[in-house]
C-alpha cells in the first residue's frame, strides 16, 4: 500500500513536467520546420521524447505488471536529418506518443496522484481528531471542511478522524489497482494492435530465425565434439582390441598392457559423451528443475553466490531448458568480465488473473558494472535465447556497478 502511494507521487511530480516540457518542445520543434531549423531539432527532439515513453513502459512493466511494447520504426543508420525528420513524423508511433503527453500530463496525472492522496489525505482527519482542528479552523476562519465533513468542535474532529479510518480502510485495497489503472490507461494510449501486431511479427521473424542458426550452431558443436573426442577414442579403443587380438598369444604382457589402455579410453570416452550430454540438457535440470539446476550452478562458481527460488511448480522442458542456459551464460559473463565478488540471482513465478505468469529471473552481481547487449556479446545470445520463447532481457549496469541482469519469459507452471 505504502510503496504504491510514494511510487505514485513520485511519478506524478516528475512525469507532469516532463510530459509538458517534452509536449512543448516537440510543438514548437515541429512549428520550426518550415524555417529549416525543426529538421535539425526535430530528431533530437523526438528521441528524447521517445526515450521518455520507453522509460514509462519500463515502470508499466516493473511497478504495475503492464507491458506496453514499443512499436517504432526502425530509422537507416547515417540518415541525414532530413530523413531522420521526416521519418519520424511517418511513423504513428510518433503521433501516439505526442497524443499521449497532453493525457498524461491531466488524467495521467491525476490517476498517478490518486495512491498517495488516498494514502495520506487520511493523516490530516488524524490530526484534525487529535486536536489539531483549532489550529485549521482559526486558519479558515471559521467552518474547516475535511472531506465532507464540517469540522466545528471536537465531537465534528472526531467524526473527521472517523472518515479518515474508513479512508484509510479503503486505500489499503485500491492504492495498487489505481497505480496499474494509471499504466492502463498509458498502454491505452500509447499502445497499438496495429503497432503490436506487426512488432510482434517482427520479433517472431528475427528469433525464428536465431532459433535455426543456433540449432544448426549447436548441431555443428555436437558433430565436432563427437568426432573429435568420444569417436576418435573409440576408433583408438577399436585398434588396440585389434592389437590386443593379435598379441594374446605372443606377448600377454604387452597385451594386458594394451587392454588397460583400452579400459582408460573407454572410461575417459564415456566421461566426454556424459560432458557432451549434460551441455545439451543437464540431468539435474530434466530430474529436479530449474531451481535445484541454478543452485548447481552456482555451486561450481569461484564466487560467492546466493540463490532465492521461489517456484511453486515447474515450467515446460524447453522454457527450463532456455532459462537455464540463459542464466548460466550470464553467470559466466559475470565470473570472467565483472570482477564481482558476490552474486545474488532470484527465481520466481508472477501470475495475473487470465494470463499464464511470467517467470522473472535476476541476476544481480557487485562488479564493475558497463555491460552492455550489442553484437557479438554473451548477453546477445541471452536475448536471441529468449526471444524465441517471447521473453525479453533487460540490462542495468552503470559504470561502476552493480549490474543487474533481468529475464523473463512468459509460461505457466505445472
Amino acid at each position: 500500500m505504502g510503496l504504491a502511494a510514494v511510487r505514485g507521487l513520485a511519478l506524478a511530480l516528475i512525469t507532469l513536467p516532463g510530459s509538458v516540457l517534452c509536449l512543448v518542445l516537440s510543438l514548437v520543434s515541429i512549428a520550426l520546420i518550415p524555417i529549416g531549423v525543426g529538421i535539425v531539432t526535430t530528431p533530437w527532439v523526438l528521441t528524447g521524447v521517445r526515450a521518455f515513453a520507453d522509460w514509462r513502459r519500463v515502470l508499466a512493466a516493473e511497478w504495475g505488471g503492464v507491458r506496453i511494447p514499443p512499436a517504432y520504426r526502425p530509422m537507416p543508420k547515417g540518415a541525414n536529418p532530413w530523413t531522420r525528420t521526416f521519418g519520424m513524423l511517418r511513423d504513428p508511433a510518433t503521433w501516439r506518443d505526442l497524443r499521449w503527453l497532453p493525457v498524461d500530463m491531466t488524467a495521467g496525472f491525476l490517476t498517478a496522484l490518486l495512491p498517495a492522496v488516498l494514502l495520506f489525505y487520511p493523516l490530516e482527519g488524524f490530526a484534525i481528531a487529535a486536536g489539531l482542528w483549532r489550529v485549521f479552523t482559526d486558519v479558515g476562519g471559521g467552518t474547516y471542511w475535511y472531506g465532507f465533513v464540517p469540522v466545528t468542535g471536537q465531537a465534528s474532529a472526531l467524526g473527521a478522524g472517523a472518515l479518515g479510518l474508513a479512508l484509510l480502510f479503503v486505500a489499503h485495497f485500491y492504492t495498487a489497482p489505481l497505480l496499474r489503472a494509471h499504466f492502463r490507461l498509458t498502454r491505452a494510449v500509447l499502445g497499438s494492435n496495429q503497432g503490436q501486431l506487426a512488432e510482434r511479427v517482427r520479433v517472431l521473424t528475427e528469433t525464428r530465425r536465431d532459433a535455426v542458426d543456433t540449432s544448426a550452431a549447436e548441431l555443428r558443436r555436437i558433430e565436432r565434439d563427437l568426432h573429435d573426442g568420444a569417436q576418435a577414442r573409440l576408433v583408438a579403443m577399436g585398434m588396440d582390441l585389434g592389437t590386443i587380438e593379435m598379441l594374446l598369444e605372443k606377448d600377454p604382457a604387452k597385451a594386458r598392457q594394451l587392454v588397460a589402455q583400452a579400459r582408460q579410453s573407454s572410461a575417459d570416452a564415456l566421461a566426454e559423451l556424459r560432458d557432451l550430454v549434460r551441455g545439451i540438457h543437464p540431468p539435474v535440470l530434466a530430474e529436479r528443475g530449474l531451481g535445484d539446476a541454478v543452485r548447481a550452478l552456482a555451486l561450481r562458481l569461484p564466487i560467492a553466490t546466493e540463490v532465492n527460488v521461489e517456484l511453486p511448480g515447474r515450467a515446460e522442458a524447453p522454457v527450463e531448458s532456455a532459462a537455464y542456459f540463459a542464466v548460466s551464460e550470464v553467470l559466466t559473463n559475470a565470473v570472467k568480465h565483472a570482477g564481482a565478488d558476490r552474486i545474488w540471482i532470484d527465481l520466481h513465478h508472477t501470475a495475473e488473473r487470465g494470463d499464464n505468469g511470467m517467470l522473472r529471473i535476476t541476476v544481480t552481481d557487485n562488479g564493475k558494472g558497463g555491460a552492455v547487449i550489442g553484437a557479438g556479446s554473451g548477453l546477445a545470445g541471452v536475448e536471441r535465447r529468449l526471444g524465441t520463447f517471447d521473453g525479453v532481457l533487460a540490462v542495468s549496469s552503470p559504470a561502476g556497478g552493480p549490474t543487474m541482469v533481468t529475464m523473463e519469459i512468459p509460461c505457466a507452471l505445472s
